[in-house]
This record gives C-alpha cells, structure tokens and sequence, in this order.
C-alpha cells in the first residue's frame, strides 16, 4: 500500500455554523499486485481526506494508515486484504478506513470489469444503478443579497435543489436570506438549509415555524448532532402534532447529517428522528458503510441522501457511484468540485444542468486515475 499526501485550497473560504473551511488536506491511498501481493486482483485507488468535526484530524488519520502499512510490511496481500480493514475501527477513524477501503474496493471492481456502482449493487443484490445522479448546489453564508444572487447563478446553471447554509447569524437574518432565495428563484426550485446542529431547541422551534412558509425540501440538522429527543420533537412542529394547537402550517421535514456519525443510523430510525438523513461515505468510514446505510434507511421509509466532506476527486467519484446504487436517490451534495482550487486529476463526473453522470469505466472510472498520484 502506497500513501501520496496532499493538500488543496478553496477558491473561497466556506462559511458554515461550524466555522470556515480553506484547504482540503488528505492521503491517496493506492493498492497493486505487484506490491501488496497476488490477493489484490488489480490495482486501486482510494481517498483518505479528513475534516475535523466530522472525521478525525489529519494526523490521526494517517498514523491509522501508516498503521496498517507498518503491521503488513512483512506479509504477503492477503494480510492486507483480509486484516487490514479489521484494524482500523469506522467509530475514531472513519476517513482513514474510506481510503483504504476505496482502494480495495475500486481494485476488486476493476477485475471484475464492472463500475464501482455496478459492483455495489451486485454485492447487495439490488436493481441496476443509475447513469445520472441528481444534484443540489450549495450556498454558503452571505447576506440576504449576497445569498439570493448565489441562488440565482446556481439557478441559471441548471440547477433546481438549493442548498442554503444557515446558523452562523440571527435567525432574523437567515429567515431574511431564505425568503429572498424563495422571491428571487420561484416556487420552482426546491430549497434545503443546513444548520449544521447550531441552534438551541427554542431557536430550531421557532426557525421551522418561520420557515414553513416557504415550503422547505427540508431543514438539515437543526439542532446538535447528539439530541435525537430533540430532533424527533422539532419533526412535529408545524404539522399539529407536536406544535401549537390548532397551528395547521406545513411540516418542515429533518434531516441529519452530524447525527449519523455522533448516535449513528440506528438510533436515529429508533428515535424516529429524521425524515432524511445525510451520508457521507469519508464520515461513515467508507462508500461500502454508506451503501449500506443507505439501504437500511430506505428500507426504514427514511431518504438517503449521498454528500461529500468538500473532498478531491477520487472520493467525490467514489460518492458518486454510492448515489448511484441508491434507487431513485433525491438530489445528492455531490456539486462540490468547483469549492476547490485546483484538484487531484480532470474530474470525470463534472456537473452539468444539475446532474452528475456516472463514470461507466471498470471501478472509480476505468483508466481516468491511471498515473494518479
């Protein structure tokens, strides 16, 4: 197994409720025959690209990697097929097992001729994958003229899901950059916002009764990830369930995003928690975890929703396919390739009039990562 470090910058600075995001540093983590041994079929590329707060730091990721390196060095492949994903644990290093796990997985795919999605689908015994994957646009944190602009670029883009990142100012405020999304693209366009868990339960309350109006797709992680009461509470609000009496506005449905990873899927379908969930295969420790956990919430009757953590294009590829094997999957957080300043590889997957084609190639995208790193 070989480890390529790197690092990329944003064209712009992210803003969101958990702080800002400039620079996207990560590990490529690449598998071969000719050095791993004959029981890693082909050779295969994955991404380890961490972001704290939903991952582990960077540091810690790679120690985990060069851990499995280290405890393989004097064994043949098999050690590190069969081993290697055993040793390190999804719960304290879930970007670290993804690039591992990527890798092997895109190699597995290659010998078997088929995409990274087709093999996802076969392993799991489900329909064909899909050839496009719809797509969401996301706007970060900006006043109102400054947001409803964004939405407007994006509009003309060919995009009609909207996600709109909210919690870093008052709730005045966001309730006002919101409406001018809604007045400057129409009813047409469906809007998501994305708290990313920075309000208390008596702001949350009050933000989905404010919103309702407006007719939210829906309000993604409200309240912190670890308050599922909380969370299956809010659900009510605005439907007459569990807000005012005789309040007959429309429900704002929840989705979660950071509570995937703090509480984990179960307990979230226990709790009746969310409508949607957001997944996030470099957060879920890999895109074999996300799909997966992607069919467990719709056998649940809960959306899965595929996104990336702002990463370069191998995961951002590997995601794609992970959407893919998700049937009739609604429109995924996969537009995130031009937040970056520049990028691993050509991506092979660009977006174009709000969606995402799959790459057809055998694995991640037949010979486009050849020579990467």
């Amino acid at each position: 197994m070989r480890l390529t470090p790197f690092s990329l910058g944003l064209t712009t600075p992210l803003e969101t409720a958990r702080g800002s995001i400039d620079r996207r540093e990560g590990l490529l983590v690449a598998v071969d025959p000719e050095t791993d041994g004959e029981s890693v079929p082909a050779p295969g590329l994955g991404e380890a690209t961490p972001l704290p707060g939903w991952t582990e730091s960077r540091s810690t990721c790679e120690a985990a990697l060069r851990g499995v390196v280290a405890s393989g060095s004097d064994s043949a492949g098999a050690a590190l097929v069969d081993d290697a994903l055993a040793r390190i644990d999804p719960a304290e290093t879930p970007a670290a097992r993804h690039g591992l796990a990527l890798a092997l997985a895109d190699a597995r795919a290659r010998d078997a001729g088929r995409s990274l999605a087709e093999q996802f689908v076969a392993d799991a015994n489900r329909p064909p994958p899909a050839e496009t994957v719809p797509v969401n646009a996301t706007i970060g944190d900006g006043d109102p003229e400054a947001t409803a602009a964004a939405a407007e670029n994006a509009v003309g883009e060919g995009f009609d899901y909207l996600k709109v990142k909210v919690g870093a100012r008052s709730l005045d405020v966001d309730v006002e950059r919101l409406r001018s999304v809604r007045r400057a693209t129409g009813d047409g366009v469906a809007l998501r916002a994305d708290a990313n868990g920075a309000w208390d339960r008596e702001t949350a309350r009050e933000a989905v009764e404010r919103l309702a109006p407006l007719g939210l797709a829906y309000l993604e992680q409200p309240l912190p990830a670890t308050d599922l009461d909380g969370l299956a509470a809010l659900r009510g609000v605005g439907s007459g369930v569990a807000g005012r009496p005789g309040d007959r506005s429309p429900p704002v449905p929840i989705a979660l995003d950071e509570s995937v990873a703090a509480r984990g899927l179960d307990a979230i379908l226990d709790a009746d928690a969310a409508d949607a969930v957001v997944l996030k295969p470099m957060a879920l420790g890999g895109p074999d975890r996300a799909v997966t956990a992607a069919n467990r919430a719709r056998e649940a009757g809960v959306e899965p929703v595929v996104t990336t953590t702002i990463d370069a294009v191998v995961a951002r590829t590997a995601a794609v396919h992970v959407a893919a094997a998700v049937p009739e999957v609604a429109p995924c957080g996969l537009a995130t390739g031009s937040l970056l300043d520049d990028d691993l590889a050509p991506d092979p997957c660009p977006v174009s009039d709000g969606a995402v084609a799959v790459p057809a190639g055998p694995g991640l995208a037949g010979d486009a990562f050849d020579g990467v790193p």
